[in-house]
């Protein structure tokens, strides 16, 4: 694409398209947009017109439409094509970031993170001059380009705070701060200053208090890591300054609003937690500023009000205070008893309330409640903040703050009894302080693995939840009834299993409740309660136990997915699946009714999916259906195909990328279902399967190769005669894999299918150009996954045509191929092998080697026999060799950068191992003897002469042992 005003406008027009409301004009602009964007200039093209564009809304998009693709396609992913190529990237490093810092800020920061997408690729090695041109900037005095860069160097820096610790990482980090540190010191004292002259200037002041954030924010970053030697020597200016910006308050930076935090609370709460950063990491160093630090936090927080705009503050205020108490050379700012009444009522208490604000949510935005309150996403709440403070407490005060504690739950109580339906938030405060302070270890898996005794968890059940949740009404209260739930699905472990029995209909019950949060606990708390352990591993729950509720169950948990606010509600789909897990044959009166609405479901959410876990777990829920019934009735599956597959064909059609991967492995559960023969309707399917463009896409890749894998055991004869054709096309995938690291094993897996199951004749022709292919690539990059493969798919190759079929087939590559494979692959190789049945195939083949094939008794070949046996005895006996070179780290799949649809495995489609060589061999040790044996009465005296003159002693006692096992000599 050159860089044209033609194509400018062109650009121009299909950007406008994306933002249309119709996806008819919407997606084809995308994939316009996504045809071309492997074209030279294309990256230039946009940063051309988010620069010079008249329109704002076409510079926003842009924008976002750049970052995205820099996203998508910036990373170098070996054995892959570069998609930009080497004078667009030097371009726009070049240009990036003096249009970053002259672009209006929505810009600014689209820009800022594709620069650091960039910077974590590139920097330094490959943009050495990036810092230079940064800390350049701060000289400018313009504080719009200022907080540009520093906004910048935070998306860049900030990744230090979780990288893991190494060389590579250190360097990087010396070289920012040795280019970085003193800049950014002395632009935090100009700043402060500047506040200082501009003290009555409200606009000027917004400006410094966000580079002051920003400034924080990076201190943080650069910190994280290790205490670098710059910021000790300079802790007196940092920490002095940081102490006086907490206990500043000027009117000028108070903003109106109750929910949105001002710049203020923003700066105060990054402050409270470089404190907390160094009051955790670097206690020794900041000893002498701690104090001064406590009092002014704790000053903050008694002054702070209830507002919303002050949650972030109080809570990182809190966890500060946190943080320093457990540390136990601290442990005497708080031991004595006023100080720890004084924290209860003052700081806990307070923060535990459920406010107006907690209730709004809890009504109107269900969906962030949840996610807050049952996902512990909650980092900066208030609740738990006020929790980990508690924790905290109780490390070296525990007996003190319970029984501080344990009084104001029963006076919580007692005013709750008073008058419920007024103070029903004395009752929620109380449950949750019991909740926080009973917690002592809590696991996602498990709840509750120790408790604290603050009240006894089973009477507090009996008496103070049980009735919330049998009221006749599951609709009043609901704040109290889903605290009830949550105490239940917490304390699950420590409730005795005669009153969780009784909670399950009561759970089920509150299944139909009109508040999204109510119903989502109870289908929350199901799910974990069937995943619960007992004895022997066996689910605690027994399906036996369930069988009285099985209906109501499934009724009211679809009905629920009718509920205002829940049609994609994961939690009660994860319920609809572990049901299912749980009950197994007890669904199947229900499966008509139960399958067609998942269909229907499936349908629905295939126009526009967004909730990624609700589908995984849909489609875990339709391959439980599929597995359950036809385990009881395999002649059930035409009836599942013919409810599936139309949706199924929509999806393909429409190319929704979220769903094909599912899509894929449930038709390979299907088709593994069938005995015989393919119907007619997967064969219509199998040339599409084979089209390059769904194996580009990596997620499609596992699924794929498992559905191609179920076509070639069920029906390679139909292929062989009514598709042969296709078989160029299937080994062009193999062709496509084998030539990734990443997915070589994929390749394998489909080549072994192909040699296993398809018929000799159909493949001869292309046997020789397999093997020729497999060679190339292991001249050109060797790595032990492959060599495992390969190792595993020679071997079946031998077990399946027989060891002289593959020592012709090596040797007619190139002569005496057969003894290099043999001396340099099997031989120094096969210990790497790991899996009982690839072990087992290695083993079969080997043996048939030794045993089967003539050139290795009278050829040069025969120094190898001796060899060859010493290694599949190693094979047999010795432990795997699992050690992989330095140079191999295998890019992860997952890894692969932007946006892709990973693959998502369904543990209900799972596949059963497959033992090609089960039939033939129960055990290879044996069938070794019974082989060695058999060649020993073809040619007497040989094979002993070569044993005892050659075999390593302990090898030929293991031998020994396999003979006398087999009650077979050699002659």
């Amino acid at each position: 694409m050159e860089l044209s005003d033609a194509n400018l406008q062109t650009l121009t027009e299909y950007l406008k398209k994306t933002l249309d409301p119709d996806p008819a004009i919407r997606r084809p602009a995308e994939k316009f947009l996504e045809s071309v964007e492997g074209s030279q200039n294309y990256p230039l093209l946009l940063l051309t017109l988010l620069e010079k564009s008249q329109e704002n809304v076409i510079k926003v998009c842009a924008s976002v439409t750049f970052k995205n693709y820099i996203k998508r396609n910036w990373r170098i992913v070996e054995d892959e094509p570069n998609k930009i190529c080497e004078s667009d990237r030097i371009a726009i490093k070049a240009n990036i970031v003096p249009l970053m810092l002259s672009s209006p800020e929505q810009i600014q920061k689209q820009l800022s993170d594709a620069i650091s997408i960039i910077g974590r690729e590139d920097f330094p090695q490959k943009w050495p001059d990036l810092l230079t041109e940064m800390v350049n900037r701060f000289q400018s005095g313009d504080f719009h380009v200022i907080n540009g860069v520093l906004r910048t160097a935070h998306s860049l820096f900030k990744r230090y705070r979780h990288e893991f610790k190494s060389n590579e990482l250190w360097t990087e980090i010396k070289l920012v701060l040795d280019a970085f540190a003193l800049p950014l010191t002395n632009l935090f004292k100009a700043t402060i200053e500047l506040c200082s002259t501009h003290a009555n200037d409200a606009s000027a002041l917004k400006v410094l208090f966000s580079s002051l954030i920003l400034i924080a924010k990076l201190f943080y970053s650069l910190n994280f890591q290790d205490l670098p030697e710059f910021f000790e020597d300079n802790m007196e200016t940092w920490m002095t300054n940081f102490h006086s910006l907490l206990t500043l308050d000027n009117k000028l930076l108070q903003t109106d609003d109750e929910e949105e935090a001002g710049l203020l609370e923003l700066l105060k709460s990054q402050i409270c937690d470089n404190a907390a950063l160094y009051a955790q990491k670097y206690d020794e160093e900041f000893q002498r500023y701690l104090p001064r630090f406590v009092t002014a936090i704790w000053n903050l927080l008694v002054t702070t009000g209830q507002e919303v705009k002050y949650d972030l503050l109080v809570s990182n205020a809190i966890q500060f205070l946190a943080s320093v108490c457990e540390r136990p050379h601290y442990k005497h700012l708080f031991e004595d008893q006023n100080t720890l009444t004084s924290i209860c009522e003052k700081v806990i208490v307070p923060n535990m309330e459920f406010r107006a604000a907690d209730e709004e949510a809890f009504e109107d935005n269900s969906e962030e409640y949840i996610r807050r309150d049952l996902e512990g996403s909650d980092i900066d709440t208030r609740r738990r903040a006020a929790c980990d403070l508690v924790r905290g407490l109780c490390k070296f005060f525990e007996g003190p703050v319970t029984g501080i504690f344990s009084g104001y739950v029963n006076s919580m109580l007692q005013e709750y009894a008073k008058n419920p339906s007024v103070n029903w938030k004395h009752k929620d405060a109380a449950i949750y302080l019991v909740t926080s302070l009973a917690s002592k270890a809590q696991t996602q898996k498990h709840g509750i693995t120790q408790a604290n005794e603050l009240v006894n968890l089973t009477e507090f059940f009996v008496n103070h939840i049980q009735p919330d949740l049998k009221s006749a009404t599951v609709n009043e209260f609901p704040v109290l009834k889903a605290d009830g739930i949550k105490y239940i699905m917490i304390f699950r472990n420590q409730v005795p299993k005669e009153q969780l029995l009784v909670s399950i209909p009561l759970l089920i019950n509150h299944l139909q409740a009109e508040s999204i949060v109510v119903h989502t606990y109870a289908a929350h708390a199901l799910e974990r309660l069937f995943t619960m352990r007992g004895t022997n591993n066996a689910t605690l729950i027994t399906a036996a136990e369930m069988a009285p509720f099985v209906e109501v169950l499934l009724t009211n948990l679809f009905k629920a997915l009718t509920l205002p606010g829940s049609s994609e509600n994961e939690y009660i789909m994860k319920a609809i699946m572990r049901s299912f897990s749980l009950l197994q044959e007890s669904i199947i009166p229900y499966i008509p009714s139960v399958i067609t609405q998942l269909t229907q479901k499936l349908l629905a959410v295939s126009k526009n999916p967004s909730k990624p876990h609700f589908n995984h777990y849909m489609f875990e829920s339709i391959c439980l259906s599929i597995r359950i019934t036809c385990k009881a009735n395999p002649e059930a599956v035409g009836s599942f195909e013919e409810a599936l597959f139309l949706v199924f064909t929509e999806i393909l059609q429409n190319d929704v990328q979220e769903f094909i991967p599912y899509v894929f492995q449930v038709m390979s559960l299907l088709l593994e279902m069938h005995k015989n023969e393919i119907p007619s309707s997967y064969m219509a399917l199998f040339p599409h399967l084979l089209q390059p463009v769904l194996w580009e896409r990596t997620g499609n890749i596992p699924p794929l190769v498992r559905l191609l894998q179920a076509y070639l055991e069920r029906g390679a004869s139909t292929i062989a005669s009514a598709a042969a054709d296709k078989i160029p096309g299937l080994l062009g995938v193999f062709q496509k894999l084998i030539a990734s690291k990443a997915n070589d094993h994929q390749g394998f897996y489909l080549l072994n299918s192909i040699i296993e199951h398809m018929p000799p004749e159909s493949v001869d022709q292309y046997r020789k150009q397999i093997f020729i292919l497999l060679f190339q690539r292991l001249q050109n990059s060797k790595t032990t996954k492959f060599i495992k493969s390969f190792l595993v798919f020679i071997n079946l190759y031998c077990v399946r045509y027989g060891a002289l079929a593959l020592q012709e087939i090596f040797d007619s590559i190139q002569p005496k191929m057969f003894g290099m494979v043999l001396e340099k692959i099997i031989i120094p190789e096969i210990q790497k092998v790991s899996g009982q049945v690839e072990k087992k195939i290695c083993a079969v083949g080997i043996t048939k080697i030794l045993t089967e094939c003539p050139p290795m008794m009278d050829t040069e070949y025969t120094k190898l026999w001796i060899p060859l046996l010493q290694a599949l005895i190693g094979l047999f006996e010795l432990p795997e060799d699992d050690t992989i070179p330095d140079e191999e780290h295998f890019i992860d799949i997952e890894d692969t950068p932007g946006y892709q649809t990973a693959f998502s495995q369904l543990a209900f489609a799972g596949k059963k191992e497959h033992d090609p060589v089960g039939q033939m061999v129960n055990n290879p040790r044996i069938h070794l003897a019974q082989s060695l044996h058999k060649l020993s009465t073809a040619c007497p005296g040989r094979v002993l002469s070569m044993l005892s003159t050659s075999l390593n002693a302990e090898a030929l006692q293991y031998l020994q042992g396999y003979l006398q096992a087999a009650s077979v000599s050699l002659l």
